[in-house]
C-alpha cells in the first residue's frame, strides 16, 4: 500500500512531526508532499492521504485550504488531518476535517500536537512553550499513530474504514486579515542585509522580490512571519519586533522528542 502526507510547514515543526508519523507507520509506504513547492499531486495510486499544517490564527493555514480546493473530487478515499500548534489549536481540527471532507475524502482520524511556539509575538510575550509537547501530549501523539497503524492494517485487509471523530474547540477563527494587520509593515536593515535571497525563496505567498534588497508586496503578504524567522542576519524587522523572537527551525528539544 502507498500513502502520502500533504503538508505545509513554516518553521519545520509540522514537517518534523510528519516525518515522525511516517517513521512509525507500518505496512504502508508513505511519501511527503510539500504543498508550496510540489504543486498538485496525482492521488490515484495512493490508498491513504494525510493533510498536515500548523494552526494559523486558530484555523488551518489559508495555503492548505487553497491547496485542498484544487484537488480533484474524491470518492471516500481515506484521509487523516493533523496540525501542530504553539498556544491554542482552536477550531483547526474541525475546520480542517470539513475542508478535506468537502473534497470527497473520508476523514478517519485527526490529531493536534502541541509544539514550541514559532510566532514571534507569542515568543516575545513569554509564551515560547519550549517544553512542548509534555509527556502526556507526546503519549497522545503516539496513541494517534498507533490508531493509524490499526487502520492501515484494516485497510490492507480490504476492510472499509469508519469515519473518525475530530476534536475542535468552541472558539471562533480569526479573520484572515488579522495576521497581516498584526504583523504590520516590514522593513530592511540595509546594514545587515546581504541580499542572499532567503526571504524571497522562503516566502510561500510570493510576496517578495529583490531589487537588489527585498521589496515586500503588502497586497500578497499574509503576515506569516516566514521571512522574518528565516532571515539569517535578522535584517527584516517590523514596527514592534527587531532582532529578537525568531524561530527559524525546530529547537533541539523538539527534535530529540520526535527522533525516529
Amino acid at each position: 500500500m502507498k500513502g502520502m502526507i500533504c503538508y505545509y510547514s513554516g518553521s519545520g515543526n509540522t514537517k518534523l512531526a510528519c516525518e515522525y508519523i511516517i517513521g512509525n507507520l507500518k505496512g504502508i509506504e508513505m511519501d511527503m508532499h510539500n504543498i508550496v513547492k510540489d504543486g498538485i499531486p496525482d492521488l490515484n495510486n495512493y490508498d491513504l492521504v494525510g493533510f498536515a499544517t500548523f494552526t494559523d490564527y486558530w484555523a488551518p493555514s489559508i495555503l492548505i485550504e487553497d491547496f485542498i480546493k484544487k484537488l480533484p473530487q474524491q470518492k471516500s478515499k481515506p484521509a487523516f488531518v493533523f496540525n501542530t500548534y504553539g498556544f491554542i489549536s482552536g477550531k483547526t481540527q474541525k475546520i480542517f476535517a470539513e475542508q478535506v471532507t468537502a473534497r470527497g475524502f473520508k476523514v478517519i482520524a485527526g490529531h493536534a500536537l502541541h509544539t514550541p511556539e514559532n510566532f514571534p509575538p507569542m515568543i516575545m510575550a513569554g509564551r515560547a512553550n519550549e517544553q512542548a509537547p509534555n509527556d502526556k501530549e507526546l503519549k497522545n501523539f503516539k496513541d494517534f499513530i498507533s490508531q493509524l497503524n490499526s487502520q492501515v492494517a484494516q485497510l490492507g485487509k480490504g476492510k472499509e474504514l469508519k469515519k473518525g471523530k475530530v476534536k475542535g474547540a468552541m472558539l471562533p477563527a480569526f479573520p484572515r486579515t488579522k495576521a497581516k494587520d498584526d504583523m504590520g509593515e516590514k522593513f530592511i536593515d540595509e546594514a545587515l542585509c546581504t541580499e542572499c535571497g532567503v526571504c524571497k525563496a522562503s516566502c510561500p505567498y510570493v510576496a517578495i522580490r529583490l531589487d537588489p534588497k527585498p521589496i515586500f508586496d503588502l497586497d500578497k503578504c499574509y503576515g506569516c512571519w516566514v521571512c522574518f524567522n528565516h532571515c539569517p542576519t535578522k535584517a527584516i524587522y517590523t514596527n514592534k519586533f527587531r532582532g529578537e523572537g525568531h524561530y527559524p527551525k525546530p529547537i533541539d528539544g523538539l527534535k530529540e522528542k520526535l527522533k525516529v
